[in-house]
């Protein structure tokens, strides 16, 4: 039979065409990655890039996966299933302390008055909590500052008398009287100073920046595996936060949403966190982070998270911005 060979030809060019186009569409496959994270207004960058489109853009497929206590999160990386996740400073240093394979990529953001010790009339210094009972909720970012803020004065934890409790009920054992002092965070803050304006800010964590704040974590054999997925991330970011600083209004309500409140009611909570950009973040992560989580590490050895400080260098990798 004769066999015509134009047919044959036009055929094997179309199954050419077919695969190399398959081929094409696998490779701009958007990457998937999933990133573990809380409502906290600190991580807001990632619902904005989610919301406006900038992972995809950027050739990522983010899950953004929502945790409502630290120690779900903290055991969803530990365990793998995430790539990723957003947490606070003093956490990654525990989770690296026990052996965690970990990298601290981004420096997200740092409390300024987000995180305060408030106090009534009686008490105007740090010294006069000497002997005074405290609401604090421990083994958190409450118990990081309320140590540093003691140290800083020439007291201890010794010299108070802790009434450990959640920050969300540390407010409000102060409004009630149960303590004459209390170690929470925003919203909390606001809502007990708007309800007794005999209340006030005692200490804040902008007294020593960078000692409250949130970092973006990575798996050290992920990151490795995968370096332009993660420059994607920081990018991502990078765009998402330039978004926020152009258009606040919109960002906000975004972030406000994700975190399950509305604009108005997160207004000092805002002006309270300090974004950091990429440009920011290659200087800070070099240079001013390395001391300032020195200070977190002390502080967080002195409250009994670890008992050796881990090889801080080992921990932070500046490499992965473009």
């Amino acid at each position: 039979m004769k066999k015509n060979w134009s047919v044959i030809l036009f055929v094997l060019m179309v199954l050419s065409l077919c695969t190399i186009g398959t081929a094409a569409q696998a490779a701009e496959a958007p990457v998937k990655v999933r990133i573990g994270t809380q409502p906290w207004i600190g991580y807001g960058p990632w619902w904005i890039a989610q919301e406006k489109g900038i992972f995809e853009k950027n050739g990522l497929a983010v899950e953004l996966i929502d945790f409502i206590e630290d120690k779900e999160v903290n055991a969803a990386f530990a365990s793998g299933d995430m790539n990723a996740a957003n947490i606070a400073t003093h956490t990654a240093l525990k989770l690296f302390s026990v052996g965690l394979e970990l990298k601290l990529i981004l420096l997200e953001d740092v409390s300024t008055s987000a995180d305060a010790i408030l106090a009534g009339p009686e008490i105007t210094a740090i010294t006069d909590l000497s002997g005074k009972s405290m609401a604090y909720e421990e083994g958190t970012t409450s118990d990081l500052l309320l140590n540093y803020a003691l140290s800083q004065s020439g007291l201890s934890i010794e010299d108070i008398v802790p009434v450990p409790m959640p920050a969300s009920d540390a407010g409000t054992a102060l409004l009630s009287g149960s303590v004459p002092a209390a170690v929470t965070y925003e919203p909390y803050i606001s809502e007990v100073l708007k309800n007794n304006s005999n209340l006030s800010v005692l200490y804040e964590a902008g007294e020593r920046p960078g000692l409250i704040s949130d970092v973006l974590v990575v798996n050290t054999k992920w990151a490795e595996e995968n370096p332009e997925v993660v420059t994607k991330l920081l990018l991502s970011w990078d765009e998402a936060l330039e978004f926020y600083n152009q258009n606040k209004q919109e960002g906000q309500a975004i972030i406000a949403k994700a975190v399950g409140s509305v604009p108005e009611d997160l207004v000092t909570a805002f002006e309270g966190v300090q974004f950091y950009s990429g440009e920011e973040n290659k200087t800070a992560l070099a240079g001013s982070f390395l001391t300032t989580i020195q200070d977190v590490a002390e502080v967080s050895k002195s409250i009994g998270l670890f008992e050796t400080i881990p090889d801080l260098s080992a921990l932070i990798d500046a490499g992965y911005f473009e």
